[in-house]
């Protein structure tokens, strides 16, 4: 499975940006799928995570209520809408496929991982 994380920028605070993860293949329709972000000197942590169908999500407290988590899998798409964004949210945002179907925080049990696309929140 290959994915295809884009839709990052540079935006100011308290705007939006909706970043879309696309997959190769319909192998990740039966996974669960993640996004994890990396801002610079610090380690990479979690965003947000769905299951296979759509109905579960998960979220850092950190974003929630801000960020949203969708899944198309139609179009073997998963997406992360970003609202009312802080600049402690910059970083390099990866959209990850799960080994498992659930929408998981556990970054172990993730397995393929996109090539990450840049938030910039200036303020």
């Amino acid at each position: 499975v290959q994915l295809q994380a884009c839709g990052g920028g540079l935006v100011q605070a308290e705007g939006s940006l909706r970043l879309s993860c696309a997959a190769s293949k319909r192998t990740g329709n039966n996974n669960g799928v993640g996004w994890f972000r990396q801002a610079p000197g610090k380690e990479r942590e979690f965003v947000a995570g769905i299951n296979w169908n759509g109905g579960i999500t998960t979220y850092n407290e950190s974003v929630k209520g801000r960020f949203t988590i969708s899944r198309d899998n139609s179009k073997n798409a998963v997406y992360l809408q970003m609202n009312n964004l802080k600049p402690e949210d910059t970083a390099v945002y990866y959209c990850a496929v799960n080994i498992y179907a659930v929408a998981s925080r556990d970054i172990s049990t993730y397995k393929y991982w996109g090539q990450g696309t840049l938030v910039t929140v200036s303020s």
